[in-house]
Order: structure tokens, then C-alpha cells, then sequence
């Protein structure tokens, strides 16, 4: 699966989600992107975009688009706050779908 991390999250978070191609929004040359423009680029390359950004499901109409979003929720966007949940992200990676928005939260 092609995942997309967000520019916020840690970039050695990508280490957690092993068996999977992903990149980071810098790596894929978009630093700095709105969200808006952000996702015309992403759906015709990636499978799912996890971030941390809880409003972004009111700010865009995702539930048209060909990719799934992971929203970490958590108290901060640190690399040891964040590992933790690889576990369920993975898990999750195995049963979301193009359009859903699913979010993970730190202590579940």
C-alpha cells in the first residue's frame, strides 16, 4: 500500500509501518501545501494519508475520494507518543477503504 504521512508527523515514523511504501509530504516535493491542493496531488498516487489533523474531514469532502485517511489522535505529535499506535494503524491498513477516514487514538 502507498501511504502519504503529513508533513507534521515524525519522518521516523515510517519505520513503524513496515511491509508498506511510504513517504512523507516533503519527500513527495509538497511541503507547504493547503490541504485543498494537498489532496488533488496525493489521490493519484497514494492509497492512504495519515496525519494528525483533526479538522481536515470538515474542511474537505473526503468521502468521494479514491484514497483513506488515518487521523492520530493523540496529545502531541512526537515520535514516542505516536509509536505506540503503529500497532493499530497496521491492523487497520488491512481492512480501510477509498473514502473512509478512521481515526486512532493514543491509549486505545
Amino acid at each position: 500500500m502507498k501511504i502519504l504521512l503529513d508533513e507534521c508527523l515524525p519522518k521516523r515514523l515510517k519505520g513503524e509501518l513496515t511491509g508498506h511504501d511510504v513517504q512523507t509530504v516533503p519527500e513527495a516535493g509538497w511541503a507547504g501545501k493547503k490541504n485543498g491542493v494537498l489532496l488533488k496531488l496525493m489521490v493519484e498516487v497514494f492509497d492512504v494519508f495519515i496525519t494528525v489533523d483533526q479538522n481536515m474531514q470538515y474542511q474537505q469532502p473526503l468521502e468521494d475520494l479514491p484514497i483513506a485517511f488515518v487521523v492520530l489522535v493523540a496529545r502531541n505529535n512526537k515520535l514516542e507518543t505516536l509509536q505506540p499506535m503503529m500497532a493499530q494503524v497496521l491492523w487497520l491498513l488491512n481492512t480501510i477503504k477509498s473514502g473512509q477516514l478512521v481515526e486512532v487514538r493514543e491509549g486505545k
